[in-house]
């Protein structure tokens, strides 16, 4: 028997804006406007979205059993021709799926159902779009017992979706704190469970992607991977009990904890990283002051693993110029230089250690 899941929006708001929930919704505000400002105070935004869409892509990964490494990750990002393990590339095509779905929802201020569906389309490579076939279930992987049946029928699947797109985006529908309503939304997904494979991985990126929409954030920059893979159990156990028990409170103290811990993570490392450049800026300068350009330093940030071709294309040199200054960048200890087969690429390791403890 499948689930028969409420249409949006819900009824009897207080049942889940309890006073609990809304003292820890103040919180995860004032946490998540001094992120939004720690993130703005980044000189070139793109560094950001780099090097955090794929932090994120790897620890929203991680949460259904994909695992790679940083080194893998940035090494592929790299080079095409390297030989990049099927992991790697799930991972990669997320942090593709997530920046193209952030500059389409930055613009648009809205979620449609087509920027939903090109996000599982980007992850899963087929246009199977919504389920239409009976038989999905889902099961603990350790015992094979079925813990949840979502919604069979192709024709509900349909209606529940475009629910809750409406309810995404008609705020009149429903006045809760926009942080509740992520929990929601986030809820309500995948409990439809709209598509044959992707939805843990389509729903956190909605999820970032409502933040941005309401003007919480103008970066994607609070992934919440991180927190739900150190704390699996308790996210898949909150999201069945509310489908069990119909009691919101505990599924939506969860997300908000996670919000919190998220942000307070993400503005520690944002604060660790404006230290580092500061630091690697001043040093060039003495050091270097010859080659010494912003481009160049924001270069460094936005690729833990650079090479000749990326100083090329973003400071408009020629190679023979770019491959000077990545030279005497190595020679001064600002990178380390290594070599897959006959190309280089050039290393920002307190970068890559920075990320790794904070990832």
């Amino acid at each position: 028997m499948s689930a028969s899941l409420p249409h949006l929006p819900l009824e009897n708001i207080e049942q889940w804006e309890t006073r609990k929930v809304l003292k820890k919704t103040a919180e995860a505000h004032r946490f998540l406007a001094e992120l939004k400002g720690v993130a703005a105070s980044i000189p070139n935004e793109a560094i950001l979205i780099n090097t955090l869409s794929l932090q994120e892509a790897k620890n929203s990964s991680e949460i259904e059993n994909i695992v790679t490494t940083h080194d893998e990750l940035y090494k592929a990002n790299l080079f095409e021709e390297a030989l990049v393990n099927p992991a790697t590339k799930e991972v990669q095509d997320y942090a593709i799926a997530l920046k193209q779905a952030f500059a389409t929802v930055r613009q648009t201020k809205t979620i449609r159902l087509l920027d939903i569906l090109t996000v599982q389309q980007h992850l899963e490579h087929n246009n199977a779009g919504l389920r239409r076939l009976p038989g999905t279930e889902l099961k603990n992987v350790n015992t094979g017992e079925v813990v949840y049946t979502p919604p069979q029928e192709a024709d509900e699947i349909a209606f529940l979706i475009d629910n809750l797109v409406q309810y995404i985006n008609d705020d009149e529908l429903c006045d809760a704190d926009p942080l509740v309503k992520m929990a929601i939304i986030h809820h309500q997904f995948e409990s439809i469970h709209p598509f044959y494979d992707g939805n843990g991985r389509t729903g956190r990126i909605v999820n970032i992607l409502y933040l941005v929409a309401k003007d919480l954030l103008n970066l994607p920059v609070l992934y919440l991977s991180r927190f739900i893979t150190q704390h699996k159990a308790d996210y898949y156990a909150q999201l069945q009990g509310v489908r069990k028990t119909g009691d919101w409170e505990p599924w939506l103290l969860y997300m908000l904890d996670g919000v919190i811990d998220t942000a307070k993570n993400t503005i520690a490392l944002i604060s660790e990283m404006k230290v580092l450049m500061k630091d690697v800026k001043h040093r060039m300068r003495d050091q270097l002051p010859k080659i010494y350009r912003q481009d160049l330093l924001n270069n460094m940030f936005h690729h833990p693993y650079t090479k000749i071709e990326f100083v090329v294309d973003e400071l408009s040199v020629t190679r023979i110029t770019a491959t000077k200054y990545l030279e005497q960048l190595v020679e001064h200890g600002f990178l380390k230089k290594q070599r897959i087969g006959r190309a280089n690429y050039y290393i920002n390791e307190p970068l890559c250690a920075l990320l790794v403890s904070r990832g």
